[in-house]
């Protein structure tokens, strides 16, 4: 590590490559690129395995055909294009598919633990939207770690960055982007929580991979460090974010909580019924049933409940039964679940069904990138403009392999697969202990002097009764079913939310731990990608994904097969958003596939 004071509390460092965000993405990438002997340093402001990779349960999807049912990528490509209701771009998906076997078995030899078949093979189970033959048949497709899958790789990519010597600044946490007057990135400014000191890390290489923004909702099963912090640096660096307005509600949310139920429950023969014991899904989709893709399933319950067909004493919410499973196989297989159900709901799950409902669950939107990491900053016809010296992966990025709508277990293996394909990136663009320019006071000041204006500042406002303000007006107008006039009271409503950011003042004024300037810091990210989602919303007049207009209720693909890219041009107490589209990518540039057209999605 190369470090020197520069002032007071300032401190510099020089690396070939700084990753911000130690989920499983981030620590792909740096495992990848310490490999390759650069110099990596990996910035994250929770202890790395306290990530939010760990909290995914049910598997991660590739096409190993462990379970003998003749699964293919080629199957994993077609049903994540329809997946994305043919939003995704077809040469990312490709990539993803085809490197996925390559990816697990990785993976494997790393160590992670997953579960076995009486062979001694990697156990995999059946997932919402995995299907043989063009849905013809479900395919048993998530590799699968119990349902503490996301933990196991997270832990085994920890160790192996660890083994080849990744620097990690824990416990840091990103304020902005360095960037030049040419456009480039050149850094980034990261406050350290332990001591109250300044970073300025600079790099040749920038990787954002911050993941998602769940907590611009009320309700979410996200953590609630998931701030989306990377692409609010990259909005207020002048970039866009893609596809904003994809927001995916996991189905089974605990009622009242929203704390994640895996898929793999009804993986694994869980079922759902409403107040009349129907097994509705058979309406919704006669072939998938409980097992079809995560929006048609949280449209299918939120449908239920506002008809009248909830349970409880307030018919507002949905039963998700699995105590026919067995308690043996429960405990085996969804050890987790168990826990989580008694936690959160107090439930036996060996006895009684869990109470779930619709949750705000993750951002198919994001900083626009290639299928190398690189970032996107213009669209001009077909000529792609990216940012030098700055990339994103995971679910800060969109490639976008999940479009519309993600199937389930994609997630992780979107992180594995591009993690290191930016790797490799950065291996051939990069070369190890290069010489660094001077870098410019007045590029990065004014990043401190905006943390010292934001520490000192305000007005009598607090950050939670913001928050809570911007997360209400969210979940009110901005759900799983939307229309013009809601969304254009909620554009209105966070309009005056962001006005009021400059009026936020803090009890606590010191840097040492300061866990209210750490919160304000999240919620100008938070804020930014709530006015790109309504405004996005708005902008796209049709249903597709989860993306459902009451008002527009059918797919338009003359008009809207096309992605968003949403620019937010803050100014004190006033923004302009400004749209620019991007074309769907619908060929694969790798050979075993043909191109998909648009279909009618059925399920």
């Amino acid at each position: 590590m190369s470090m020197a004071s520069i002032g007071p509390h300032i401190c510099y460092h020089t690396y070939d490559v700084v990753i911000v965000g130690a989920g499983g993405a981030g620590m792909r990438a740096a495992l990848g690129m310490s490999s390759k002997n650069l110099k990596t340093a990996c910035l994250s402001k929770v202890f790395p395995t306290r990530s939010h990779t760990v909290s995914a349960q049910g598997g991660i999807a590739a096409a190993l055909n462990n379970m003998g049912d003749g699964d293919s990528w080629q199957d994993h490509f077609y049903d994540t294009v329809k997946g994305s209701d043919w939003l995704g771009d077809q040469d990312a998906i490709a990539i993803m598919c085809a490197e996925g076997a390559e990816a697990i078995i990785e993976l494997e030899h790393m160590g992670v633990p997953f579960s076995r078949t009486a062979t001694g093979h990697i156990y995999q189970r059946l997932f919402g939207g995995h299907t043989r033959n063009k849905g013809k048949q479900m395919a048993a497709r998530a590799c699968a770690a119990a349902d503490r899958t996301g933990h196991a790789i997270l832990h085994t990519l920890y160790q192996q960055c660890l083994k080849h010597n990744t620097t990690f600044y824990i416990e840091y946490v990103a304020i902005d982007l360095i960037m030049d007057e040419k456009g480039r990135c050149s850094g980034v400014v990261a406050w350290c929580l332990e001591d109250g000191t300044l970073h300025i890390f600079q790099a040749h290489l920038v990787v954002l991979a911050t993941g998602g923004a769940g907590r611009t909702y009320a309700s979410c099963t996200a953590a609630h460090m998931c701030t989306g912090d990377g692409a609010g640096m990259a909005v207020r660096a002048g970039l866009p974010l893609q596809d904003m307005e994809f927001v995916q509600f996991h189905p089974t949310g605990i009622y009242g909580v929203g704390a994640l139920i895996t898929e793999a429950v009804r993986g694994e023969g869980g079922y759902l019924l409403n107040n009349k014991g129907e097994r509705f899904m058979e309406r919704y989709a006669p072939h998938a049933k409980d097992l079809a893709s995560r929006d048609v399933v949280s449209r299918a319950l939120a449908i239920e409940i506002q008809e009248g067909r909830g349970c409880g004493e307030n018919n507002d919410y949905i039963e998700l039964h699995l105590a026919h499973l067995g308690a043996d196989a429960i405990h085996a297989r969804l050890g987790g679940i168990v826990e989580t159900a008694k936690r959160f709901a107090n439930v036996d799950v060996t006895s009684h069904p869990i109470p779930v409902v619709p949750t705000a669950h993750y951002n198919m939107g994001g900083i626009p990138t290639n299928t190398h990491g690189e970032v996107i900053r213009h669209v001009v016809g077909s000529k792609v403009e990216t940012v030098p010296g700055l990339m994103a992966i995971g679910e800060a990025a969109c490639v976008s392999v999940h479009g519309a709508n993600r199937l389930g277990a994609n997630s992780l293996l979107d992180l594995i697969v591009f993690g290191k394909r930016a790797a490799e990136k950065a291996a051939l663009c990069v070369r190890p202990q290069t010489a660094h320019a001077p870098l410019p006071k007045i590029h990065y000041m004014p990043i401190i002097d905006r943390f010292e204006s934001l520490r000192q500042g305000g007005d009598t406002l607090t950050t939670a009764e913001l928050r809570t303000r911007m997360q209400k007006i969210m979940q009110k107008h901005v759900g799983v079913f939307r229309d013009g006039k809601t969304l254009n009271a909620g554009k209105k409503e966070l309009a005056r939310c962001f006005a009021d950011l400059p009026h936020v003042t803090l009890a606590d004024k010191s840097r040492i731990w300061n866990t209210d300037l750490m919160e304000l810091l999240e919620l100008h990210n938070l804020m930014l990608q709530a006015l790109t989602i309504v405004h996005s919303a708005t902008r796209r007049t049709e249903s597709r994904g989860s993306h459902a207009r009451a008002d527009y209720p059918r797919r338009d693909d003359y008009k809207w097969l096309k992605h968003t890219l949403c620019y937010v041009h803050p100014n004190n107490e006033e923004c302009t958003v400004t749209f620019a589209n991007r074309k769907v990518i619908l060929s694969p540039t790798i050979g075993g596939v043909h191109s998909i057209p648009p279909v009618a999605r059925m399920y």
